[in-house]
């Protein structure tokens, strides 16, 4: 990171960024067509660092997955807009997470009930949800193994 002195280092700081951002964004790249999707997104750490996430079961995100899985992944949050006395003294505050690791469809019943719960508690805060067995059957949620993430900020 170039400008070390807006670089974080904690972990627990990471997570924090993570817990408040609305969405995720997933890069994915295949030869020389990239290829960037939001998403809605459930973060566990309990003993591996890995993302939820839940999507129709065809598209370009998975074409190119199945060619590639090695993604980059972003959130951020906290942006405020601050003021200058000329067009170069404006700027943003912000918190940053940037990361990369591979992902792959849950392919398990109970694992994608877990991917799915931790999404909901995401953005319900709770995790007290039933899922209708068949609808879970069908529902494809994929996990993001993360291998590096390192985190920025702006204040």
């Amino acid at each position: 990171m170039r400008r070390k002195e807006r670089e974080i280092r904690e972990i627990i700081e990471i997570e924090e960024v993570i817990r408040k951002s609305d969405v995720c964004r997933v890069a994915f790249a295949n030869s020389d067509f990239p290829y960037i999707v939001t998403m809605n997104f459930g973060y566990c750490n309990d003993g591996g660092k890995r993302i939820y996430f839940h999507c129709s079961t065809e598209g370009k995100k998975l074409e190119m997955m199945d060619k590639n899985n090695f993604v980059c992944f972003e959130f951020d949050t906290d942006h405020t807009l601050y003021e200058g006395s000329d067009a170069c003294g404006y700027g943003t505050t912000y918190r940053s997470v940037v990361g990369w690791g591979r992902i792959s469809r849950v392919t398990g019943a109970e694992e994608r009930e877990e991917g799915l719960l931790s999404i909901m508690e995401h953005y319900s805060g709770r995790r007290n949800f039933t899922f209708n067995p068949e609808i879970l059957a069908k529902t494809l949620v994929l996990r993001l193994d993360i291998t590096e993430m390192t985190g920025k900020r702006r204040q």
